[in-house]
C-alpha cells in the first residue's frame, strides 16, 4: 500500500461511530475546524480521551482553508504525523448540493446536504441522489429537515421546528444521521431563547425509528438539555461557537498582558497557544458532557 492509499483510508465515516452512540445512550462531538490550530487542539484532545471525533467544515471556512483538498491533506497528514488512532470522520457542515459534491470528490468522509430551505419534495430528490453517491463510496450522509436558527455562514435560518413527517420521509431515504430543529439555533443564545423543544423531539424520534438523530448549535445549551436530547436519541451535537469564544478569550488575555512584547512573545506559535490550550479544554469539557470518552 502506497503512503496515498493510506491515507486516503486514516479518515472513517461517522456510521458507525454514530450507530454506537446511539445504542450506548451517548453523543459524539462535531466540532468545527478554521485552521490547523484548530484540527491539531482537537484531535489532540480526542486521541487522549480515547473519543471519537467529527471534525465539520462550513463553506466558508473551506474557502477560507484554500479549498476542500487542502483540508483533506492537512486532516490526513495530521492523522498520521500525531499518531492518532481513534476515529476520526471529516464532514461537510451545511453543504450545497453543489459543496456536497465537491467534498465528495475531494475525499471527505462524511458530507451534510442541507436541504431544508428547499420544498420537501426537492429536499427528497437531491437527498436521494446524495444517498446513492454516499453509498457507492461508503460515506456518511446527513440530511436536514427544518431549519436551525440563527446565522452560519450567512445563512440564517428561523429556528423552524420540523415536521415529524418530513423527517420520517427523508429519514427512509437511507441518510446516515438527521439534523431536525427543535428549536435551536446557531451561534450564542438569546436571553429570552424557550429551550428546545422536547415534544417535538419525541415525536420525531418515534417518526424516524433508530436513525441517529443531530443537534446543532451546541454552544450555550445547558448540560440537562443536552443530556436529555441524548437520552431522546441524539448521538451527534455540533460544537462551533464556544471554541471561538474560548479561543479567542484566551488570545486577548495573552495580548492584554503584554507577552506578546516579552522576549520572541510575538512568535505566532507562542501567540496562538493559550488559544489551543482553550480549545483543548472547551473540547474536553464537551466529550466528558457529551459521554463520548473512552468509547473510541
Amino acid at each position: 500500500m502506497d503512503r496515498k492509499e493510506k491515507w486516503d483510508n486514516m479518515l472513517v465515516s461517522a456510521k458507525e461511530m454514530l450507530e454506537k452512540a446511539r445504542d450506548g445512550h451517548y453523543a459524539v462531538g462535531q466540532f468545527n475546524i478554521n485552521n490547523l490550530e484548530w484540527t491539531k487542539s482537537i484531535l489532540l484532545t480526542a486521541q487522549e480521551l480515547n473519543s471519537p471525533v467529527i471534525l465539520g467544515v462550513s463553506e466558508g471556512a473551506g474557502k477560507y482553508m484554500a479549498g476542500y483538498k487542502t483540508i483533506v491533506g492537512m486532516v490526513n497528514g495530521m492523522l498520521e504525523g500525531l499518531n492518532i488512532t481513534v476515529p476520526v470522520a471529516l464532514h461537510l457542515d451545511h453543504g450545497s448540493y453543489e459543496a456536497t459534491l465537491k467534498c465528495i470528490e475531494a475525499g471527505f468522509s462524511s458530507v451534510m446536504f442541507d436541504g431544508s430551505h428547499y420544498p420537501i419534495d426537492e429536499n427528497i430528490e437531491k437527498t436521494t441522489e446524495l444517498v446513492k453517491i454516499c453509498a457507492e463510496k461508503g460515506l456518511s450522509l446527513e440530511a436536514e429537515v427544518g431549519a436551525i436558527g440563527g446565522e452560519e455562514d450567512g445563512v440564517i435560518g428561523g429556528g423552524d421546528i420540523a415536521d415529524p413527517e418530513e423527517c420520517k420521509a427523508i429519514s427512509e431515504l437511507g441518510v446516515t444521521m438527521l439534523a431536525a430543529g427543535i428549536g435551536n439555533i446557531h451561534g450564542k443564545y438569546p436571553e429570552n431563547w424557550k429551550g428546545l423543544d422536547f415534544d417535538a423531539l419525541e415525536k420525531i424520534k418515534n417518526a424516524t425509528g433508530s436513525i441517529p438523530l443531530v443537534l446543532h448549535g451546541g454552544t450555550g445549551i445547558p448540560e440537562d438539555m443536552i443530556k436529555k436530547a441524548i437520552s431522546l436519541g441524539v448521538a451527534k451535537i455540533n460544537v462551533n461557537t464556544e471554541c471561538q469564544l474560548s479561543f479567542t478569550a484566551a488570545t486577548r488575555k495573552y495580548i492584554e498582558e503584554g507577552k506578546d512584547l516579552q522576549g520572541k512573545g510575538f512568535d505566532p506559535r507562542k501567540v496562538l497557544a493559550p488559544g489551543c490550550e482553550a480549545i483543548k479544554a472547551t473540547v474536553k469539557e464537551k466529550m466528558e458532557l457529551f459521554g463520548s470518552v473512552g468509547k473510541a
